[in-house]
């Protein structure tokens, strides 16, 4: 029989890590996350993405001016939902805010994450006239699920 592990966490009730190092697992692994931020008008706008982490922080890179950027900038408040590839009841869910937005190292990340996830050493679909940027997450609130 399988196991089934599933673990909810918040920053009001945990003084530790949100990412934990199962959840690690999934940002690290070559998994798309679907991506929802708010529109003006208050509806939601999902949309898959790469995902990546530097220690506790989620890193979503785009470009200036994509819908996902504009949105952050008028409402910070964001959630992932990120499921393993290879097992899909393998999954989190996190609630979080946008802390940052930044532009430095941003043209280095994509091509790491399309090493990850094309297996190139450069983004093909670079363009002079974008600016990428790295929006920089803080969990508020995490559910992890592993049945399989």
């Amino acid at each position: 029989m399988s196991e089934i592990m599933q673990e909810k966490v918040s920053s009001s009730n945990m003084s530790s890590s949100l990412i934990t190092p199962p959840i690690i697992k999934l940002l690290e692994g070559k998994n798309f996350a679907s991506f929802a931020t708010l529109l003006d008008n208050g509806s939601p706008h999902v949309a898959p993405t790469w995902i990546d982490h530097d220690g506790d922080i989620i890193l979503i890179n785009t470009v200036i001016g994509r819908i996902k950027e504009k949105n952050v900038r008028n409402d910070p408040r964001v959630a992932l939902s990120i499921s393993d590839q290879e097992n899909p009841y393998h999954m989190v869910s996190i609630q979080g805010k946008v802390v940052e937005l930044t532009t430095n190292g941003a043209d280095d990340h994509i091509d790491k994450l399309a090493k990850r996830y094309l297996g190139v050493d450069s983004y093909p679909l670079k363009s002079p006239e974008e600016k990428r940027i790295i929006l920089k997450i803080k969990s508020d609130k995490v559910y992890h699920h592993k049945w399989g």
